[in-house]
């Protein structure tokens, strides 16, 4: 049993996994549990999983009545999750992240069923903070976790990658065809998260005119919120979608890539290999993503501009790589060094000696 969402830097490295065991485990059934409002409801099937909801949120930051219903939301998660766990009898229950895992997570281990989480971030989410004290196992992308986490249970695996980004064989003209671009321009590519985000959005839509005199296209994820604003803006130069499926593609279409700081897409970009602006996002905990950016920064491996900054900074920024292809080649080669394209074969490794 997997449970992890909300976002898709919990849900892909959860799907990873999942796609891993079916590959080395025959006759293995999974089940995933997420929570019912949240995008994992649609991207899951999408893979052919079966997944059950939850009513279950988080606690929003600005006080809001929603808050109030949180205990009754929790308690009637805790319930379900019994009920879901005794019926379906898994030998093993993995959660990475998100509000849903916690139940489930918090039930399978009272119950004495093996247990493990995976934390993608430098700075670990409060749901799987919560449950360290209980789960069997913890695997992390970052060295000196113990400060959040037991040591004896900690195992540094890195992040699961969709296999198709770890192993792609596409080539960059099936890329640029796919997404009916130009051979002879240079890509940029842009994503603020899988559920977009509105100040690189924004930034992005004032300054197009900056991108067209440098001869670029632009391959442009702007999120499913925000995709009625600009769509508009869609031309033989600009490709805007509300989300990517096909990441594999966008990857090797792109020269360039703006990206926010989620730890699942960062792992991606270190086996991509290319040259990287970081805009973290500033609305998470502990400005986390600043955090998982600067673990690559500090290497000289990608570039950062934090959103505050973008009016001042960017562009500076932007065209030292543009200008600059040994500084681009600099920087692709090293980020493709931290790179962990085994992260999911460990992780599934470890469940599967455990279980022997």
């Amino acid at each position: 049993m997997i449970s992890g969402g909300g976002t898709g830097g919990h849900i892909y490295p959860a799907i990873a996994i999942a796609d891993e065991l079916s590959t080395r485990i025959e006759n293995n059934k999974i089940l995933f549990v997420g929570s019912s409002n949240r995008m994992e409801m649609q991207k899951v099937p999408d893979h052919g999983y079966e997944i059950i909801g939850l009513w279950i949120s988080g606690i929003k930051r600005k006080l809001h009545f929603s808050n109030l219903l949180i205990p009754l939301k929790v308690f009637s998660s805790v319930i379900k999750s019994y009920f879901i766990i005794k019926k379906f009898k898994p030998d093993f229950v993995i959660g990475t992240g998100g509000f849903a895992s916690g139940p489930i997570l918090y039930v399978a281990s009272k119950l004495k069923i093996p247990t493990l989480i995976q934390e993608q971030n430098s700075y670990p989410g409060v749901t799987n903070r919560i449950l360290s004290k209980s789960v069997n196992h913890i695997c992390v992308s970052y060295s000196k976790m113990e400060k959040y986490f037991p040591k004896s249970k900690l195992l540094l695996t890195g992040n699961p990658v969709r296999k198709e980004i770890c192993i792609s064989k596409i080539t960059k003209e099936l890329s640029i065809d796919f997404f009916n671009l130009n051979h002879n321009k240079r890509t940029l590519l842009i994503l603020g998260g899988s559920l977009g985000a509105l100040k690189i959005n924004e930034f992005i839509e004032l300054n197009l005119s900056y991108f067209k005199k440098l001869d670029l296209q632009i391959l442009w994820q702007c999120g499913n919120n925000y995709i009625n604003k600009y769509k508009s803006l869609e031309s033989d130069i600009i490709k805007v979608k509300p989300f990517i499926k096909k990441m594999n593609y966008a990857y090797k279409a792109a020269d360039f890539i703006i990206s926010r700081a989620g730890a699942s897409v960062i792992s991606e970009l270190c086996i991509v290999g290319k040259p990287v602006i970081f805009i973290p996002s500033p609305n998470v905990s502990e400005d986390h993503q600043t955090k998982n950016a600067m673990s690559l920064v500090s290497l000289n491996s990608a570039e950062i501009v934090k959103e505050k900054d973008l009016n001042i900074k960017f562009n500076r920024v932007f065209d030292k790589i543009f200008s600059s292809e040994e500084y681009s080649l600099k920087l692709s080669n090293s980020i493709k060094k931290n790179e962990r394209p085994r992260a999911t074969y460990d992780i599934v490794n470890h469940i599967i000696n455990f279980l022997k």
